[in-house]
């Protein structure tokens, strides 16, 4: 295998399966998720822009540029996590988190397809890559309903994603490597012939733990080259070079 954050040759014949992260890999994260997030601050606080500002904040949001950093709340973490962290923050009872993260959830699933703002043409590349034999899905920090909603919004139904977890799915969340598994088994890939491909080094890891052949960040998200660099196997702009990558 190559150095981390080179160029991938030869483990690109071994690949069988490609598993995506969602958010800041297929669609790009803050073009997508700044407007959600906002939301769901306003669902969270019950409408209190200030308080809201403060969950966004300790969120990961850097109020001067607009941007999150990488790795940050909710940029990298599932629901229930985001939930608990802001119930700290505004004293909420323990009782009463379960109900935020179900009107988290629903604020992020009515959203996530209004605001989606895919890298490029995924069907197109969704088709290209299950053309070359590749079999494709998503494992996500999303809940698994938000996820099949925005890929079907963007024309990945069934015949182009085989398979799709959220963290609600019963896998459990990143960077452990249930979701992989889950991949594995649906659909009879052994872990070395799969390719995971993220924004985040939660993604990274995940394949990392799972045992994967290839583990790819791509810029499309919240982190750096540098971020990712570090520790994947390769470092693309954007899925659409992927392509290029398995020509390689």
């Amino acid at each position: 295998m190559s150095e981390p954050g080179s160029a991938v040759t030869g483990p690109i014949a071994d690949i069988k399966g490609i598993l995506f992260d969602k958010d800041g890999t297929l669609f790009d994260y803050h073009a997508s998720w700044a407007p959600v997030n906002a939301g769901a601050a306003m669902t969270a606080t019950r409408g209190d822009p200030e308080l809201a500002e403060t969950l966004l904040v300790a969120g990961g949001l850097d109020p001067a540029s607009g941007r999150y950093a990488s790795g940050s709340l909710l940029a990298a973490a599932h629901t229930g996590e985001i939930a608990e962290a802001w119930a700290r923050i505004m004293q909420m009872p323990a009782d009463q988190v379960p109900d935020l993260i179900e009107r988290l959830d629903r604020t992020f699933q009515e959203l996530g397809p209004i605001h989606a703002t895919p890298v490029g043409d995924l069907r197109a590349l969704m088709t290209g890559l299950r053309d070359r034999g590749l079999i494709l899905g998503v494992a996500t920090s999303d809940s698994e309903e938000g996820a099949r909603r925005m890929l079907t919004d963007a024309g990945c139904g069934a015949d182009l994603v085989a398979y799709i977890a959220g963290y609600d799915s019963g896998h459990g969340g990143k960077p452990n490597p249930g979701m992989v598994h889950g991949f594995t088994a649906a659909t009879g890939l052994p872990a070395d012939s799969v390719m995971v491909v993220g924004d985040n080094l939660h993604d990274i890891r995940m394949g990392r733990a799972a045992g994967c052949r290839l583990a790819i960040g791509v810029l499309t998200g919240t982190s750096s080259r540098n971020d990712l660099a570090a520790e994947a196997d390769a470092v693309l702009n954007s899925i659409l070079d992927l392509p290029a990558l398995m020509d390689s």
